[in-house]
């Protein structure tokens, strides 16, 4: 409590001030008679985050899967002349018949890397959702190697490891792993 003549601070159950000699009322402020609004709770960073960052991930894999694809086709549609008619650029007068024999072997390369890329996705989505130990390790290490990918791939790299990488972030994972 605080004194009403000089603001000197007054302990609970004294009826005089002990510095001016002022009687003190325990007064209480009127917004007491109110009760107090809850408070919400929210729930932890990784709480709140794991559900979304895994289904962001699987989707992540799906668009790397259908992005690979459309690469792969326009790849080979570019090359091999299969857009167009006679003026197309790319006509048997700059690479015979078939297209250079360099296209030829990129088309697997391109396949190998979308699936493994994809797969990698889909495993940090799947180890997010059903909250695996090692899920956010994997989830932070892809995530650093998916800040290479413009847009949506750096955005998801940089909500991971908004969400994975401190050090509390760590102990939340964990607790929340060894419940599951």
């Amino acid at each position: 409590m605080v004194c009403q003549g000089c603001g000197a601070s007054v302990a609970d159950g004294v009826h005089f001030c002990s510095r001016c000699g002022a009687q003190v009322v325990a007064t209480q402020p009127m917004y007491a008679a109110y009760p107090q609004p809850p408070v919400p709770m929210l729930a932890p960073r990784v709480q709140r985050n794991l559900q979304t960052l895994g289904v962001l991930w699987c989707v992540f894999g799906a668009y790397r899967i259908i992005g690979g694809l459309m690469g792969m086709f326009f790849l080979r549609a570019f090359a091999f002349r299969n857009f167009g008619g006679f003026d197309w650029p790319l006509n048997d007068h700059f690479f015979g018949t078939h297209g250079p024999a360099w296209v030829g072997a990129l088309l697997p390369l391109i396949a190998v890397y979308t699936v493994v890329a994809a797969a990698l996705a889909v495993l940090v989505g799947y180890s997010l959702l059903t909250r695996r130990p090692w899920g956010r390790t994997l989830a932070i290490v892809v995530g650093i190697l998916t800040l290479l990918k413009p847009l949506f791939g750096t955005a998801l790299g940089i909500y991971t490891l908004w969400v994975l990488a401190p050090g509390a972030s760590g102990l939340e994972y964990d607790a929340i792993a060894d419940q599951s």
